[in-house]
């Protein structure tokens, strides 16, 4: 039966499987990034954000144990293959972070709500969507191309475990695993979060879900006819190939990305009917919804200098340990507590 597919549906089909872990995580497991930021700095509560760092730990053993195997060769991923620019990593991940706390939502956060019934976050999809391609492919993309040139550093290794690797011999495979191990020792050491087992289990299946688009789109590479990119989950792009895909698929044809954003919304939906969550709701503050669209914007452009999300960058790109995720990593985390401080506390110093 296999065989019998074409290998853009097998790739999109890939790619609806783990969106669709994603999306039941995300309702049924309470998987956000921004909801774990928000909890570790107003509640003192780390459980949702160890969520996100169990992900990466089980994404990295994922994907290192892949690459032992010689099912993954990181170098085709497009995490290795194009330009570095941590000055880009630095402000795309600021600037996604603020436009993720103005909005309320990542663009992953954002399509599973939107699978709940929520339309504000169907507006944050669409307008983020539009974003990354003008910042991509349209009107701004010279513009960025020109920074990056600039701006751009070359390595001879481009991850941590290579580095490692040059200066002290062992197999950058190794590293890997052993960075990877540690990342996930350190998450489960909290004994709070080891009590939470719905948050260790979703953790969990969010990092599986993104080696299953390691080792299914290396597959596809590998086994099929025509040029197929090695890629996992990341909701940045898609958004803009999902958008073309449905008005156009003479535009933009079946992807892994367009078949990851359709699973986390079926996963989601799933997931709000379980729950009994399911709800049409829309914006009735014009305050709300501008705040919202201009959070959307920021992330998009963030996200097109940055090459990733709080998924792309946070987690798939961070399974690979490569340079610029650690900074992409930092970065939205301090633009989302920044945009948070502007949102719950204000920029007015306080009285004495």
């Amino acid at each position: 039966m296999i065989s019998a597919l074409s290998e853009t549906v097998l790739l999109a089909l890939i790619g609806f499987g783990g969106g669709v872990i994603l999306g039941l995580a995300a309702r049924l497991g309470r998987f956000c990034t921004l909801g774990g930021i928000e909890d570790f700095l107003y509640s003192g509560n780390s459980v949702r954000l160890r969520m996100w760092g169990l992900a990466i730990g089980v994404a990295g053993l994922g994907a290192f144990a892949l690459i032992g195997l010689g099912a993954l060769d990181p170098a085709q991923t497009i995490y290795h293959i194009a330009p570095w620019s941590p000055l880009y990593g630095v402000m795309g991940g600021l600037l996604f972070g603020y436009g993720m706390a103005l909005a309320g939502n990542c663009g992953f956060g954002a399509l599973a709500r939107f699978g709940g019934g929520d339309l504000r976050s169907f507006v944050i999809v669409l307008v983020m969507g539009i974003a990354t391609y003008v910042a991509l492919s349209g009107p701004l993309a010279q513009l960025r191309l020109i920074g990056l040139g600039l701006s751009s550093v070359e390595t001879g290794a481009r991850s941590y475990p290579d580095a490692l690797s040059a200066v002290f011999g062992m197999p950058s495979v190794v590293w890997g695993l052993a960075i990877s191990a540690a990342i996930t020792g350190w998450m489960l050491w909290s004994h709070p979060f080891r009590q939470a087992r719905g948050a260790v289990i979703w953790g969990t299946l969010a990092g599986l879900a993104i080696v299953s688009g390691w080792a299914g789109t290396q597959w596809v590479a590998r086994t099929g006819f025509a040029a197929a990119p090695v890629n996992s989950h990341t909701f940045t792009s898609p958004l803009g190939e999902t958008l073309l895909f449905l008005m156009t698929s003479s535009g933009g044809g079946l992807t892994f990305g367009v078949g990851s954003v359709a699973g986390v919304l079926a996963g989601a939906f799933a997931g709000s009917l379980i729950k009994g969550h399911f709800r049409w709701e829309a914006c009735e503050d014009p305050r709300e919804l501008r705040r919202q669209v201009l959070g959307a914007v920021l992330m998009g452009f963030g996200a097109a200098l940055a090459m990733g999300c709080t998924i792309g960058q946070g987690i798939s790109a961070f399974s690979l340990l490569t340079f610029n995720a650690p900074i992409v990593f930092a970065g939205i985390f301090a633009g989302a507590a920044l945009g948070l401080r502007q949102l719950i506390e204000g920029f007015t110093a306080p009285e004495h």
